[in-house]
């Protein structure tokens, strides 16, 4: 008579398996691979660390593939909306380019944003603009691509320019009402979003300074760049682009669906859409260029089919503008939604791996174990700052992250009798601004790609991502215990003895 295996809960160390392998992999991947580590060997490496957590789980640990196959189901659906965004920045990075919409932004702002203080102003501006729209990817896709291309022009390392750009970004996707992640992370944890953003400016605001401070020191610090040497850009750019404020009635356009809370998908939509028409008109011998690959100086007319084939090379495909500036021609050439690929194949294998581990209870069985050591709140959030940044790592998504931490510590903090805005605080603190800073995770490889700068070179300069967590470990340790109590909680505290 045969007996019915039972199944098995994964233990500690059978759980630092998967991720001790993911790393291990990694490693030689990017010693061998270098820049080009996301281009597949990173996805490989996520994909063999998957199968050998599923072999744990299921030789080990006796557990069955349907609940392995589910779970990877479920984390790919949660991401499936943010490939088709990923996808339609990638047709906005190429129809903005090609429209002269960037050019524009970088000719006009070579003129009116000094460089004795570019870094701090260009993360003010992407704040600002993040705060408005509540979305970081969008911010960086238009504005931030822009702000790179006058920060080169003016002499500054296009790693600190990236960083400034994300750190402000960041910064107003995490306290924007409009923000997905902020609103995610409100609701996954069952506090108000007001509440919520309220709570978390004890955090951010002082995080948020002292990278400013930074960006404003090392700005005055740059070396004065001859005026001669930036004329030579805009000149450059002129001569290949129509540079005319007409350009700039699509991002005012799309400013307005933003405004109007009009959907991400249509709002991003319709600026690619609206980007295409105004290349066609404004930029007949771009199009034709990009269309025949011949020189922009010999251009005499853009027919039908040259129109046609241009404007779908731009959307899709990789393009490129002799500016007769080699520099130049590096920052407007574009790699379309073919350029975004790479990441699409990256959020699956990420997705991939971190619905193994969750659905097999390895990711559960990790934090449950951080548990015991909990003793006050600064532990307490410390623990979840700690699991934030681990679940970005382990999945490769902030949305799964955001969801995942709020999840695993929500019953533990009413326990405990801690408010639930310290919770949302500090997933938001972790989950959400690391995100950016991990190469495979969706966030990091996105603007990664956006920006042409490699995640681990943008990296030490994205100030604000660095501090947010250090922050919210910070201010729990210097406050009162009873503050992050709840009223009940409090009410219930043995009184002190006379």
């Amino acid at each position: 008579m045969k007996h019915k295996r039972e199944f098995r809960e994964p233990t500690v160390w059978i759980s630092i398996i998967p991720f001790a392998v993911l790393i291990g992999a990694l490693v030689p991947v990017v010693k061998v691979f270098g820049a080009d580590a996301l281009e597949g060997g990173a996805q490989v490496a996520l994909l063999f660390a998957s199968a050998v957590s599923v072999g744990l789980y299921m030789l080990v640990c006796r557990g069955k593939w349907s609940v392995l196959e589910d779970a990877i189901l479920n984390n790919i659906r949660m991401v499936s909306s943010g490939i088709i965004i990923l996808l339609l920045i990638g047709a906005i990075s190429g129809t903005w380019m090609i429209s002269g919409i960037v050019p524009t932004f970088i000719c006009y702002g070579i003129k009116l944003i000094t460089p004795k203080i570019f870094l701090f102003i260009s993360c003010l501006i992407c704040a600002l603009v993040s705060v408005l729209t509540g979305s970081s990817w969008t911010t960086i896709a238009t504005v931030g691509v822009a702000l790179l291309g006058i920060g080169t022009a003016q002499g500054y390392p296009a790693s600190w320019v990236a960083g400034a750009i994300i750190s402000g970004a960041y910064f107003g996707d995490k306290i924007s009402p409009l923000s997905d992640t902020t609103t995610l992370a409100a609701t996954s944890t069952g506090v108000h979003i007001f509440e919520h953003i309220r709570y978390m400016l004890r955090t951010t605001v002082p995080s948020f300074a002292i990278a400013l401070v930074i960006y404003l020191v090392m700005s005055l610090l740059h070396p004065s760049t001859e005026a001669t040497h930036m004329e030579e850009y805009s000149t450059a750019l002129r001569a290949s682009f129509n540079i005319s404020p007409w350009v700039l009635i699509v991002p005012a356009l799309t400013a307005v669906m933003i405004a109007r809370k009009c959907p991400a998908m249509v709002t991003l939509f319709c600026a690619a859409l609206m980007a295409a028409v105004a290349a066609v008109i404004l930029q007949p011998q771009v199009i034709w260029s990009v269309a025949t690959g011949g020189a922009l100086a010999d251009y005499t007319s853009l027919g039908p089919v040259e129109a046609f084939r241009g404007t779908m090379l731009s959307i899709y495909s990789s393009t490129g503008i002799d500016t007769l500036n080699p520099e130049l021609n590096e920052l407007v050439s574009t790699k379309g939604i073919t350029g975004m690929l790479n990441t699409v194949y990256l959020i699956i294998a990420a997705s991939v791996f971190g619905g193994v581990m969750m659905g097999s209870g390895m990711v559960k069985c990790l934090t449950m174990a951080m548990f015991r050591y909990i003793r006050k709140a600064a532990s307490l959030v410390g623990s979840t700052v700690f699991t934030g940044l681990f679940c970005d790592i382990v999945t490769g998504d902030q949305y799964l992250s955001i969801i995942l931490t709020g999840s695993l510590y929500k019953e533990f903090y009413e326990q405990k009798g801690y408010k639930a805005k310290l919770l949302s605080r500090s997933v938001e603190d972790s989950a959400t601004v690391t995100s950016v800073l991990i190469p495979w995770n969706s966030c990091g490889m996105t603007q990664a790609t956006v920006l042409h700068v490699a995640t681990l070179a943008y990296l030490p300069f994205c100030f604000f991502n660095l501090l947010s967590p250090l922050m919210s470990i910070i201010v729990a340790l210097f406050t009162p215990e009873s503050e992050f109590l709840s009223k009940s909680s409090t009410s219930e505290l043995p009184k002190p003895e006379k």
